[in-house]
């Protein structure tokens, strides 16, 4: 460290985690990142993602000025004539086709970016479109259908208690690699491991992960069972009379009896041959559970991406409810957030209106992301002709990809806010490019909400953002000025407000309505100029029981919603019949180096060893006269992928796994690290006409392939 060297306090927003950084800068240039051992929170942890951060503010790849196509060029412009470009483009389409012609899809880097989620929402109201879709639906949306049914608010969402559980059950998840998802939680190896020591960790997934190898007991489960492993669970606890629904039960708008016969048929003999669990494993399952004085099921990405991921995570919350294990200690507990997000955003609503090709039901103004393709190159009234693609890339990301591609290569005009030139950004016609992460403003709106221990922490830029640069929100309301029609003077004084603002105003109200605003609260209630002086963050204690005034309903009362959610049992009947299931099925994985595609972008996140690989056990490798290191081609019935096999015994027999985000390899794509490093896509395999007809979520595991080997 030099005399001229400053040291900050930063969060980090790539992931769900939000670790607390210690970064050190010389001349104001990034010199150190190191996690922050006094954030109360993270308490020092940090991954390898951290370090990207100094990587992408540097990145020569990053654009900084909005760019044009001309061609197969891009040509650089002023902000102002940018805005005046992509407005006259979206309502050029807009004045031919129709409002609904303009299509807008939202990555996940909006949930956390303060701006953008505080602003954005503007600019899509103002495109009056019923055309909109998110990475919600490719990942988290039987959670928040949950919750809204249930609790009254899609965001509403109890989680894991995991710093008093002492038997955790995990379903479709690797928290020791993701740092917890829909369960923030910094510092996840020191968590679980405590849970161990003082009690018991299960795993149900299809491969022996990082969580499985620290769990005591790991079963392998085939892709796509876990909604019979869950009625069968669900079967005994009534068959054996274990069901207590503890203090919730007193808001239940249904009685517990009257549930029972939903379950009478599912009987873990009827699970075991297509799970592949035993049946006394699963009766044993459930009594350890209900023995055990605080525990916990929880289950996550791989769950939630399969054919019947609404009904599962239904399922999940209702074994919760009927053991007494929401909102208690070491349970599923609400986090009481700084800022209370559900007090003051949509609860949600469902099937508001309908995609135009599949008649696919909205959630919360979205429509499944497994629509966009078809949407875009179906011709008739209502067909996307223009879209607007905000942080995300979901050629690589959403269901379809080659689909994808060939969607957004036809349309008649396009504008990406994103600062690469992406597999997706590149088919646009103007490119937005907003500051860095670590150039500008952060509180996490979404994050604290969901997080396993009440805490707030706000973090001012750590870099000034060059002059001629623009922050997400800016960009977003610049455009909502130019799209809006017949604008009133006190709309257009609003948005000048915002403008000369920013959203540091909104997040200082939202401190001072919330639960820890008021005097008798930690620092004498929390405002955002007393979080700056709180470098660290704040820590404002355990999770606490929440009921009833977590509940959002008008009648006060959890809604059990049997109705709705296992009236999907006959497509459960139907689905598993004698048979079990013999073909190979494809799974996903997540590296704890990567989280969005972007990431690839920086060398020491994929340096050494070859992670875009297919995993597979090496007795279906021997089967199939495969041999490690070989080139195979991994076929469904949507596509193929040429890929290097990695031999596993992590892999349970008759499953493959191909990790998410990769397929730099696409002619425009001007990522330089990425492209070097390319991989394939594994959703290229991914079928869109596959979903889960409860939720509307993506099919993404569980997928039906063959594995054939190349020469």
């Amino acid at each position: 460290m030099t005399e001229t060297s400053t040291t900050h306090f930063r969060t980090c927003n790539l992931c769900e985690a939000i670790c607390g950084l210690e970064i050190t800068l010389d001349g104001g240039v990034i010199t150190d990142i190191r996690g922050d051992k006094a954030d109360p929170f993270s308490r020092g942890h940090v991954c390898p993602k951290a370090v990207a951060l100094k990587d992408l503010q540097e990145d020569p790849d990053r654009l900084r000025k909005p760019v044009r196509r001309e061609g197969d060029a891009w040509v650089e412009m002023e902000w102002a004539d940018a805005y005046d470009y992509a407005a006259a483009g979206i309502r050029e389409v807009q004045n031919k086709y129709g409002n609904a012609a303009v299509g807008a899809y939202l990555g996940n880097p909006n949930v956390h970016n303060t701006g953008a989620t505080l602003f954005g929402a503007q600019l899509l109201k103002t495109l009056k479109t019923p055309n909109i879709f998110s990475a919600t639906s490719a990942d988290q949306l039987p959670h928040h259908l949950v919750a809204w049914k249930l609790f009254g608010h899609q965001m509403r969402i109890p989680v894991p208690d995991i710093d008093r559980c002492d038997h955790f059950v995990i379903m479709g998840a690797n928290p020791m690699v993701s740092n917890g998802s829909i369960m923030t939680a910094p510092d996840m190896r020191h968590r679980l491991k405590a849970i161990a020591e003082r009690g018991k960790i299960v795993v149900i997934d299809p491969k022996r992960t990082a969580t499985a190898e620290l769990a005591g007991q790991h079963h392998f489960i085939t892709p796509g069972s876990d909604v019979l492993l869950l009625l069968a669970m669900l079967h005994v606890l009534f068959d054996e009379q274990l069901v207590s629904g503890g203090t919730a039960v007193d808001f239940f708008d249904t009685p517990v009896a009257a549930l029972a016969a939903y379950f009478h048929e599912w009987t873990p003999e009827r699970a075991a041959p297509h799970t592949g669990i035993a049946a006394d494993d699963i009766r044993t399952l459930v009594r350890d559970f209900v023995a055990a004085k605080s525990p916990c099921l929880y289950g996550r990405m791989g769950v939630s991406v399969q054919q019947f991921g609404g009904l599962c995570q239904y399922l999940i919350m209702l074994f919760n409810l009927l053991t007494g294990r929401v909102d208690r200690e070491g349970g599923l507990m609400w986090t009481t957030a700084a800022i209370d997000t559900p007090s003051f955003s949509s609860p949600g609503h469902f099937a508001r209106h309908r995609s135009r090709v599949r008649d696919l039901p909205e959630f919360g103004g979205e429509l499944p992301v497994s629509a966009l393709a078809e949407e875009m190159l179906t011709p008739g009234e209502g067909q996307i002709k223009a879209m607007f693609c905000i942080a995300g890339n979901p050629v690589l990301s959403a269901p379809g990809g080659t689909e994808l591609d060939r969607g957004f290569a036809g349309l008649d005009f396009m504008v990406a806010v994103d600062f690469y030139i992406s597999e997706t950004s590149r088919h646009a016609d103007i490119i937005l490019p907003p500051v860095s992460p670590l150039e500008r403003d952060h509180y996490d709106m979404a994050f604290h909400v969901l997080a396993v221990r009440n805490t707030a922490k706000y973090c001012a830029p750590l870099l000034a953002p060059p002059a001629d640069t623009r922050h997400d929100w800016q960009i977003s309301l610049e455009l909502t000025r130019r799209l809006l029609r017949d604008p009133s003077p006190e709309a257009l004084a609003s948005i000048d407000q915002k403008l000369k603002e920013g959203p540091r105003p909104t997040i200082d109200s939202g401190l001072r309505a919330g639960p820890w605003g008021g005097a008798d609260a930690p620092l004498g209630g929390l405002t955002v100029a007393k979080l700056l002086e709180q470098p660290h963050g704040v820590d404002l204690g355990p999770l606490q029981p929440r009921l009833p005034e977590a509940l959002r309903h008008e009648d006060g009362k959890i809604h059990l919603s049997a109705d709705f959610f296992l009236a999907d049992l006959p497509r459960v009947a139907a689905a598993f019949g004698d048979a079990k299931i013999t073909v190979l099925r494809l799974i996903g994985r997540r590296d704890v180096r990567t989280n969005n595609s972007w990431l690839h972008n920086s060398h020491r996140m994929v340096k050494g060893k070859q992670r875009c690989t297919l995993l597979m056990h090496p007795g279906d490798a021997n089967d199939a006269g495969i041999c490690d290191s070989q080139t195979v081609e991994l076929r469904s019935k949507s596509g193929s992928v040429k890929v290097g096999v990695e031999l596993s015994d992590e892999m349970m027999r008759g499953v493959v796994s191909l990790p998410h985000g990769w397929g730099h390899g696409r002619a425009g794509v001007e990522l330089s690290v990425a492209s070097a490093h390319a991989g394939v896509s594994v959703n290229d395999v991914t079928d869109p006409a596959e979903i889960d007809l409860l939720s509307g979520n993506a099919v993404l595991n569980g997928v039906p392939v063959e594995v054939i080997a190349v020469g």
